[in-house]
């Protein structure tokens, strides 16, 4: 798959790894949905969520056994696989069973991570931190290249706005365009980040006005979070999309790009 060739492509699925057959099920709904559409997709799902606001937040499967779960998922499907890595330890791991990884947002400055990610030769997402101008997304990127690797694009998901609470300045889209091919993150950019007593709240009703916007204002690609039962999800289901949204909103942005050109 080639990043910001001019088609939308969709990166698409749970916060977490819940379970095998979870993550299963969600990348084969997926795939059914994106293909029927002629629209390119990267099944995603953390094997570990080290950020989470609570110590008593439920996490992941773990390296070892997520690398498992999702080299088996990427074999079976054919899918492109993405997923997160918080250590420089782990990219080399990760990278075995993967096909992308994404740093995290509150980690695009490190150097280490962004090396090792880059060493792996895999292709790498960084994410925007809430707290970083888009113009300096510049210097993550250069880090990633800095290992030779070209195979780096950028994702926008919102930008702190006082407390608990995220909004998206669309002028970041076209700026960081200058550095690299960007997604826009549709789920974590409705976010209100530890607003519900140790875990984040959320806005989802927001999320197809925003992806609409996105792809008129010419993103490469989408970023969604889904979960077939959100209020069920054991990360981040207070902002995923109901899997049953995902066909009629992807229609839309099919539209509204082919409109755009």
């Amino acid at each position: 798959m080639q990043v910001g060739a001019g088609r939308l492509f969709v990166i698409a699925g749970p916060c977490v790894i819940e379970s095998e057959y979870h993550a299963h099920k969600m990348a084969e709904a997926l795939q059914r949905i994106t293909a029927d559409l002629g629209i390119p997709y990267i099944f995603k799902a953390s094997y570990d969520k080290a950020n989470r606001t609570s110590v008593k937040s439920f996490r992941g499967p773990g390296l070892a056994e997520g690398a498992r779960i999702l080299g088996k998922i990427a074999r079976e499907t054919g899918l492109p696989v993405l997923t997160d890595v918080h250590e420089p330890a782990h990219c080399e791991v990760a990278a075995g069973a993967v096909d992308i990884l994404q740093i995290p947002a509150f980690l695009c400055r490190q150097t280490d991570l962004l090396i090792a990610a880059g060493k792996t030769g895999r292709a790498v997402n960084i994410k925007k931190g809430q707290f970083v101008a888009p113009w300096d997304m510049q210097y993550p990127v250069e880090k990633v290249r800095s290992t030779g690797n070209e195979r780096v694009f950028l994702t926008e998901r919102g930008a702190s706005f006082g407390y608990n609470n995220l909004v998206v300045d669309f002028r970041s889209l076209p700026c960081m365009r200058k550095f690299a091919p960007v997604v826009f993150d549709g789920t974590h950019s409705v976010q209100q980040p530890s607003a519900a007593e140790g875990v984040s709240s959320g806005q989802p009703e927001f999320i197809p006005l925003l992806a609409r916007a996105a792809v008129a204002a010419g993103v490469d690609g989408i970023f969604l979070e889904v979960h077939d039962d959100p209020p069920k999800a054991k990360s981040d289901g207070a902002n995923a999309l109901d899997l049953k949204l995902v066909r009629p909103l992807l229609e839309k942005l099919l539209a509204i790009q082919a409109a755009a050109n």
